[in-house]
């Protein structure tokens, strides 16, 4: 059974940088597209940014120009570069994938930002 695995969460100074990781664990084809949602507490899961095949991107407008979202299909991983972070950025990432037609989500990595 796949499962997807998040790591690089933690507490940063507004201004500073994380990068995610998402990793799959188990035997997977190549991802056809990998996303990254967040969720604030009391507010709707929102979509941060998406990689489909072939290198298309997109980010919501809140983080476009600081997030950076990326996949490597050799190790089967969906990666997210946050810079310039904000107290606003504060949330639960949660990564999923799709290696068509499974549908895959991992089960989150928090991020705090301090002000």
């Amino acid at each position: 059974q796949v499962q997807l695995v998040e790591s690089g969460g933690g507490l940063v100074q507004a201004g500073g940088s994380l990068r995610l990781s998402c990793a799959a664990s188990g035997s997977i084809f190549s991802f056809n597209v990998g996303a990254w949602y967040r969720q604030a507490p009391g507010k709707q899961r929102e979509l941060v940014a998406t990689f489909t095949y072939g290198g298309s991107t997109n980010y919501a407008d809140s983080v476009r120009g600081r997030f950076i979202i990326s996949i490597d299909n050799a190790k089967n991983t969906v990666y997210l570069q946050m810079n310039s972070l904000k107290p606003e950025d504060t949330a639960v990432y949660i990564c999923h994938a799709i290696s068509t037609p499974y549908h895959y989500w991992g089960q989150g990595t928090q991020v705090t930002v301090s002000s």
